[in-house]
């Protein structure tokens, strides 16, 4: 697989380091990647859109799960996933996350991370949707995520290893064999380093999260707006799944025109008893599964959104007054001062509720080791598609995914720099910065996106409003293209302009995999084709980058890669979008 030649345009690089591995994130996956490869001893450089602690990662409320519990094993913890993927889990990926992740786990409690414990003295385990047993590992009652950060962000700093903040990545830069080089990025604000420069190192790994921000309403921080699975792209990677993007059944609703990141609530609340009820106090989930609300995520939000659609109602309820004010302080303090901070008390009132854009399943497309279909480009966290996810990712399997994986990206990262494999290269000459062959979006073009993804690729879609929704999609991009070619302009180089670019590239897989995929499965919802075919879609959607920036779209059976080669072959001849 080789590079596309298509690179975001911006300055050349005025500075530039060099280091063995460079990571890019740094949430569980990122920084678990960086302090594996720096105890392996490679020179490791971590480069982080915002602050160190400010990915995804702090926002996880519900927790990490494995299987910790008494009576619970790795097999239980794979058949319960398998079920939430409906179908389309790599078994074999999913039993590497559930045989390592325990002792992934205590790694993580030894680098300082600090569970909640039971009156007994062990970890206190919780129940979230899909899971049959408690193994949900919990911090803070409902701040897990922050306090993974916390540990691991004290870690790094603790060894000294070289962070380079408020950095957005922007291309991938490789040699003249097409094999990774390192990044270009640019560097926000003052620091050591300013402006667009560059990271030398012959792996590169990508932990740069989700792309929430796609949508108008998601949980997911500002700054996801798919930077990784578009850089990916551009240089030359393969992408898998995109359609299967999660909407979380309970986010705080703050109104009908709220937008960007929403106030998420637990699905540890409702695994602790809380009820989904309607404006009646009628609930609706019984009958619906054996699990009731503890239903997977995508059963679930979609029985919120037909409820809604039944009752003309815009949210449905979320009710636990039977917790008690004690309870929700104890267990839920993150979420009741949320809520009352936006004028609800959940002690007393029902909270009001309705599905959010929160997690991709799919992403950049790897083996078992992480590694990407360009050689020397691992990817881990949400921007991969490991295959542990299938159609509809299991409750609290994210963070976990996050720390097994890039466990094994680190090993096998060190071991290619013990064989020799990977020396450093010497990047290939990059466009000049005065002449852009592909044009940068303007800014407000991102608000525009958000809308049409909402409208025509959100939680229920049709072939209608998929094909409204890339016909407009084509038409941003076309109107881009044709200001460049006529007067030679395009947008200032800007993070505001190269996430609104970013975004439009995403946005155009995501539609051309949900648009290709004629069936409903897992978070994959299509009205005009309502039941799962495990005869025709039993198979994965990959889409990869043409050099003219349209798409290349092709399904597989397997999303495992041949060992010796980076790309699996396609089962189907592939069709340009």
């Amino acid at each position: 697989m080789t590079s596309t030649g298509i690179r975001l345009h911006a300055p050349a690089p005025g500075w530039a380091v060099a280091a063995d591995v460079v990571v890019v994130g740094s949430g569980v996956a990122g920084l678990t990647a960086a302090l594996r490869c720096e105890a392996a001893g490679l020179t490791t450089v971590v480069v982080t859109k915002a602050r160190l602690d400010d990915g995804s990662t702090r926002w996880a409320q519900g927790g990490i799960a494995a299987a910790l519990g008494e009576g619970d094993t790795p097999q239980q913890h794979l058949d319960d996933t398998l079920v939430a993927g409906v179908g389309l889990c790599d078994e074999e990926a999913v039993r590497t996350l559930v045989t390592e992740g325990p002792d992934a786990v205590r790694r993580l409690i030894e680098t300082g991370a600090h569970f909640d414990e039971s009156t007994e003295g062990g970890l206190a385990l919780t129940r979230e949707g899909g899971h049959h047993r408690r193994r949900i590992a919990h911090a803070g009652g409902d701040a897990t995520g922050a306090e993974i950060s916390r540990a691991l962000v004290e870690a790094v700093r603790a060894r000294g290893l070289r962070t380079v903040e408020n950095a957005l990545v922007l291309d991938l830069l490789t040699d003249a064999e097409g094999r990774t080089a390192g990044v270009t990025l640019h560097v926000m604000g003052e620091g050591q380093h300013d402006g667009v420069g560059a990271v030398h190192a012959p792996a590169v790994v990508l932990a740069t999260g989700g792309m929430g921000q796609v949508f108008s309403a998601t949980t997911n921080p500002s700054v996801s707006t798919g930077d990784g699975v578009a850089l990916a792209l551009r240089a030359g990677a393969e992408v898998s799944d995109l359609e299967f993007v999660q909407f979380h059944p309970t986010v705080l609703f703050l109104g009908p025109d709220a937008e960007g990141q929403q106030p998420l609530v637990s699905e540890a609340v409702r695994g602790e008893g809380a009820h989904l009820v309607d404006a009646d106090g009628v609930r609706f989930m019984l009958g619906q599964h054996e699990l009731a609300e503890l239903a997977p995520r995508d059963i679930v939000a979609k029985a919120i959104t037909r409820r809604m659609q039944e009752q003309g109602a815009e949210h449905m309820y979320l009710d636990a007054r039977h917790f008690g004010a004690g309870m929700w302080e104890r267990r839920f303090p993150t979420i009741l001062a949320a809520c009352r901070a936006h004028g609800i008390d959940p002690v007393t009132e029902p909270v009001p509720v309705a599905p959010a854009a929160h997690y991709a399943s799919g992403g950049v497309r790897t083996d078992p080791h992480g590694r990407t279909t360009v050689p020397g480009l691992y990817a881990c966290g949400e921007v991969a598609c490991t295959g542990v996810h299938g159609a509809n990712r299991l409750a609290s399997n994210s963070l976990l995914e996050g720390l097994v994986y890039a466990e094994r990206i680190a090993a096998d990262v060190a071991a290619g720099h013990a064989a020799g494999a990977l020396h450093a290269r010497v990047p290939a000459p990059l466009p000049h910065p005065d002449h852009p062959e592909h044009p940068l979006l303007p800014p407000e073009t991102r608000l525009t996106i958000q809308r049409i993804m909402t409208d025509g690729a959100g939680v229920l879609r049709s072939a209608d409003s998929l094909t409204r929704a890339a016909d407009r999609l084509h038409a941003l991009h076309t109107e881009a293209r044709e200001a460049l070619h006529d007067n030679g302009k395009t947008a200032e180089p800007g993070v505001d302009t190269w996430e609104a670019t970013n975004l439009l590239c995403v946005a155009r897989v995501l539609v051309a995999a949900a648009t290709l995929r004629e069936e409903t499965r897992g978070c994959h919802w299509r009205e005009d084709h309502a039941e799962r075919d495990d005869t025709a879609w039993r198979r994965h959607v990959v889409v990869r980058l043409n050099p003219d920036r349209s798409l290349a779209v092709h399904t597989t059976d397997t999303p495992e890669f041949p060992p010796t080669v980076h790309g699996a072959q396609p089962t189907h001849r592939p069709q340009e979008q």
